[in-house]
C-alpha cells in the first residue's frame, strides 16, 4: 500500500475534488476511532487508491485494509471501482461463517 500512497500524494491536488461520506463498521470502527467521517478527495479516485488515503488518515486500519469490504452507494465494491462525488463508502471487517 505505501507504493500506492505515494502515487496518490503525487497526484497534483489542484482538480477538481469531491466529497464522500465513510462509514465504519464492528473491528473498523473500533480502529478508526470513530463511527463516520466526511473526506474530501481528488476527481477519479477508484476504491484501492481510497484505501490508500484512507490508512493514510487512520493509521489503525493499516493492518485490516488488505481484507476490508468496502461498499460504495450501499453495493458492494471492488478496488477498480471510480468513486463520484457525494458517494457513502462503508468499511466491513472481513466476514466469516459457518
Amino acid at each position: 500500500m505505501n507504493d500506492r500512497l505515494e502515487h496518490i500524494n503525487s497526484i497534483s491536488w489542484k482538480v477538481n475534488n469531491m466529497n464522500v461520506r465513510v462509514l465504519f463498521f464492528a473491528t473498523m470502527r473500533e480502529k478508526a476511532g470513530i463511527k463516520e467521517t466526511r473526506l474530501d478527495l481528488p476527481d477519479g479516485m477508484n476504491v484501492a487508491d481510497f484505501k490508500a488515503v484512507l490508512v493514510d488518515h487512520f493509521p489503525g486500519l493499516v493492518a485490516g485494509m488488505p481484507s476490508a469490504l468496502v461498499a460504495v452507494n450501499h453495493e458492494f465494491a471492488f478496488d477498480e471501482l471510480l468513486i463520484s462525488d457525494g458517494a457513502e463508502i462503508a468499511l466491513f471487517p472481513p466476514v466469516s461463517g459457518g
